[in-house]
């Protein structure tokens, strides 16, 4: 009987040992991309890509034209199929700007080298909007706003990049993309972007307008969808919430929200002021989601040199998006 009972205890034991090492091969972890801890991989550009279309005025008349929405993707030059993505969206007041700005190029480059897929995009701004806006934006949002032009470029920045964001998903395989790591970021009016299209609602700025009133809006991989794991916010605010929550009445923020990351000039006072961090800090502290906050002392608007404890901008997001997103790091 004992030597029956020993054989029972040493299969049991036995299956629970391979039992643990089933799970450990099954965990998550274990399935997370793998990213370089330095610049490691060589890195291709693939640019000028077309990821929708979306209408655009003359200024002049009622007539809209439809004009090309362009992205530029950065690869690391590695055999791997489970990468991260990155997507990041200029500044410039929604008035201007360039995903060539070399700011952003320069952060292309790093998080690519260690393994990421980089995406810097364009979306409309008010040069491209005109005078006229119906077809370009919902009726609402142009009641809501009396016609004005830089509110309508903020609507057609979400419209945009919620595009773009589809057609990331879209075109996951061929970049070898694992979509449970999305990221998005961006500075200035591209990190209120960021913050709206992570925090908002998939049907939010692609619903409330009709396919026969915009018909670029099949342009934009309408059956695709996402979820976004991180916001990186530099210097940026929740305008686009309190906007959609003022036309629409939709209050965005729960638990359900994506982890922040912000970094933001504590001498920001004209442009998107430092206040505005810590608005959206408390905010986070309500719904109970992960925010971290890293003030740049000192620091005024766009402040692209900051160095925090010896690390820049990059260097900041990289170890938030590790630790976060439970990367593995390899040397």
């Amino acid at each position: 009987m004992k030597k029956v009972i020993l054989q029972n205890l040493i299969l049991l034991l036995f299956l629970i040992a391979f039992s643990a090492k089933d799970d450990l091969q099954a965990s998550p972890e274990n399935n997370n991309p793998i990213v370089k801890a330095d610049a490691t991989y060589k890195v291709l550009i693939k640019r000028n890509i077309t990821y929708a279309e979306g209408l655009s005025h003359d200024g002049k008349s009622a007539s809209t034209v439809a004009i090309p929405l362009k992205l530029d993707v950065y690869v690391p030059d590695n055999d791997l199929k489970n990468r991260p993505v990155y997507m990041f969206m200029h500044g410039g007041s929604f008035k201007g700007g360039s995903r060539k700005k070399k700011d952003i190029a320069a952060m292309g480059n790093y998080f690519s080298s260690r393994g990421w897929v980089f995406v810097s995009i364009d979306y409309r701004v008010l040069k491209n909007l005109g005078t006229i806006h119906t077809g370009i934006a919902p009726q609402k949002w142009i009641d809501a706003s009396n016609n004005n032009s830089q509110m309508i470029a903020v609507y057609t920045a979400q419209r945009d990049a919620k595009a773009a964001m589809r057609w990331i998903v879209a075109n996951a395989d061929t970049y070898h993309i694992n979509t449970n790591f999305i990221t998005v970021g961006g500075g200035s009016a591209g990190a209120i972007t960021a913050i709206g299209i992570g925090i908002s609602e998939q049907e939010d700025f692609r619903d409330e307008i009709s396919t026969t009133v915009d018909p670029t809006l099949l342009t934009t991989n309408l059956n695709e969808t996402y979820k976004i794991r991180s916001i990186i916010d530099f210097w940026g605010n929740d305008i686009v919430l309190n906007l959609l929550k003022k036309v629409y009445g939709y209050d965005r923020f729960d638990s359900n929200n994506p982890e922040l990351f912000i970094a933001h000039g504590t001498e920001d006072k004209r442009l998107v002021p430092y206040s505005g961090a810590l608005d959206l800090i408390e905010i986070y502290k309500s719904t109970g989601v992960f925010a971290k906050l890293v003030p740049l002392e000192g620091r005024r608007h766009a402040a692209w040199d900051a160095v925090v404890d010896g690390k820049n901008l990059s260097d900041l997001t990289f170890n938030f998006l590790v630790e976060r997103q439970n990367l593995r790091v390899e040397n």
